[in-house]
């Protein structure tokens, strides 16, 4: 194995490659919500607010999945957590596909972000969970390299799928989330912590979400984060719409999506070795800058090489995003509040995935693209300066409770019962 490559992947547990090959195959047929934008309002002409209420739906379904997959994943566990969440997705997977009328597929979409939201924050916390602290931002890179790596092809298939049969694209992504949810009940074993005594908090108990809400570092940082997923989960929404409007086919739109995963593929093992020893509080925040240019450039982009060129910009941006914000919430989150912690970090996305398209598509059908556009460049600078005020007291965070957790593993050595010394041992000894 080379070098670089034992450095990016080597000495990672084995559950956490059993979670990272299910990613990999549910992101080879995550077809369906890339294309639903230009499902909507190409097949079944809907209009461009109608279309945002109906991905809108999906994303208000994710913000209520998310927050209650992150309790379930620590009240009831990862694993059951994870099963029920992707069998069901599977299952609505189907009947979007199959549901007609504005009704009908806006309730479908719902019930399916609901669910596939749910098994987020469980997906995240067992990987907390089997993978030690040292190498979580190289977990969090491969994590994100394997979604990319599915998306770059599914992408591209997407568009060929799209011009046989719409169908296709939510029949082959059921399947793959149904042969993930397969690997997780064969492969994978419940990783939820017992906790210490020392801790406070009992295994079957964990303090409520309340405890997450009071947090304000944490609820600011995830304010930072709403704000930037804004910014990216346009290329799902009035992207596509910008450049079918221009002329360009499904299929163009496809392979310039597939650039961002295609970027990432070639690219991402090497992040972590990039941003070792950085300020994460300026590496978010140049990240941020990058999103917002990229976006931004949309407005004086025309042709399909020139939003190939917006794209690379804000993929840097994103490849240096992602597995920083996802360690970072890990460092973040207690032990025995996982679930819940990862499920407000979900919540952003699934928040910024129900206004995204709801607010772009206003912007984009009452004020013009160029607004729109500009609007996120604005947005990429507001959350730069935010992450460079606010790093210091996450820093500060993150040590008190890495202090916490050392002590919390003392007190249980110390409290650990000593093993009786034999009789004969104690004679020999006198």
């Amino acid at each position: 194995m080379p070098g670089w490559l034992r450095q990016a992947a080597g000495g990672l547990p084995r559950p956490y490659w059993f979670l990272w090959t299910g990613t990999l195959i549910n992101k080879l047929g995550a077809f369906a919500i890339v294309y639903l934008a230009i499902y909507l309002t190409a097949h079944l002409h809907f209009s461009q607010t109608q279309a945002g209420l109906v991905i809108g739906a999906y994303g208000a379904g994710g913000a209520l999945g998310t927050l209650t997959g992150g309790v379930l994943a620590d009240r009831w566990g990862r694993r059951p957590t994870l099963l029920t969440a992707q069998f069901g997705t599977a299952a609505l997977m189907l009947a979007l596909g199959f549901a007609q009328g504005f009704w009908q597929l806006a309730v479908c979409a719902f019930l399916l972000g609901a669910s596939a939201d749910a098994a987020r924050p469980a997906f995240q916390a067992m990987m907390i969970d089997v993978v030690p602290p040292k190498d979580r931002l190289r977990a969090f890179a491969l994590h994100y390299w394997a979604v990319n790596l599915g998306f770059a092809f599914a992408a591209i298939l997407a568009g060929f799928a799209a011009q046989a049969d719409y169908l296709l694209l939510f029949a082959i992504d059921a399947g793959t989330t149904a042969v993930t949810a397969v690997t997780t009940l064969v492969f994978l074993k419940e990783s939820r912590p017992a906790l210490a005594p020392a801790t406070g908090v009992s295994p079957g108990r964990p303090a409520g979400l309340r405890a997450v809400l009071r947090d304000r570092v944490f609820l600011g940082f995830i304010g930072l984060n709403l704000l930037i997923v804004l910014v990216l989960m346009q290329h799902m929404s009035t992207l596509p719409i910008t450049m079918t409007a221009g002329g360009l086919s499904p299929a163009t739109y496809g392979w310039v999506a597939a650039v961002n995963g295609i970027m990432i593929v070639a690219g991402q093992l090497f992040v972590p070795r990039l941003l070792a020893g950085r300020q994460r509080s300026r590496v978010l925040a140049m990240a941020a800058l990058l999103i917002g240019a990229g976006f931004g450039l949309c407005a004086f982009a025309g042709t399909a090489w020139m939003f190939a060129g917006t794209v690379v910009i804000w993929t840097l941006g994103e490849m240096i995003q992602s597995p920083s914000n996802s360690a970072l919430v890990a460092e973040l989150s207690p032990a025995a509040l996982r679930g819940r912690y990862q499920g407000m970090s979900s919540l952003s996305w699934s928040v910024a995935t129900a206004l995204a398209p709801i607010l772009g598509g206003f912007v984009q059908e009452h004020l013009g693209d160029s607004a729109l556009w500009l609007s996120c460049a604005g947005l990429g600078v507001v959350v730069a300066a935010g992450q460079l005020a606010s790093g210091p007291a996450r820093e500060r965070r993150v040590a008190a409770l890495r202090a916490a957790a050392a002590s919390a593993a003392s007190a249980v050595v110390v409290a650990r019962p000593r093993r009786a010394v034999p009789r004969e041992k104690v004679k020999e000894v006198a």
